[in-house]
């Protein structure tokens, strides 16, 4: 089942009127990246990237053929990069969405991009409605929400238990 993920721009912030502007980026191997690569990269417009795969290619295949190998070893070798490149560019679309002020809110398993939609909206909803939306979560790498023990405080963490494996089995305990 496909992974995505939901970036958001940082100015529109993440309210009802910029859920237009969310951009879900499904992760996995893309196979016209592969195939026509720098088509790929400027058709969505990662140019950063597509400068970068121009320049990679070309030297790449300068050095191999001054190095003495033959043609049917660089055509296996610019295979392998393009392969690499359908699989990293998911991840050079959400670097390209990074570097451009936009954040990422969340991850969503879905068999589509109809059903990550549907399936982020109902949870991004469901979590404003209760308060206990943080926007800023995934941005800052806090640890998950804790579980509400009913008198609207949230329970502590548990004690360390005695059968604890490793160099500090306890608290404050000595090496």
């Amino acid at each position: 089942m496909p992974v995505y993920t939901v970036h958001a721009p940082l100015a529109a912030g993440a309210d009802l009127r910029s859920t237009d502007r969310f951009v879900f980026i499904r992760d996995g191997f893309h196979f016209w990246a592969a195939v026509l690569g720098a088509v790929w990269l400027a058709w969505h417009r990662l140019w950063l990237a597509m400068l970068g795969w121009i320049v990679l290619m070309i030297a790449l295949d300068m050095v191999l053929v001054r190095t003495g190998i033959g043609g049917g070893t660089i055509a296996a070798i610019d295979l392998l990069f393009a392969i690499l490149l359908g699989l990293e560019a998911s991840s050079l679309k959400r670097w390209s969405y990074s570097r451009g002020n936009w954040r990422q809110l969340d991850i969503v398993v879905a068999d589509d991009l109809d059903a990550a939609e549907r399936r982020f909206f109902e949870r991004w909803a469901a979590r404003r409605g209760t308060g206990a939306y943080d926007s800023h979560a995934v941005d800052r790498g806090a640890p998950p929400p804790a579980r509400d023990a009913g008198n609207g405080q949230r329970p502590p963490p548990p004690l360390p238990h005695a059968s604890i494996i490793g160099l500090f089995p306890e608290p404050g305990g000595g090496r």
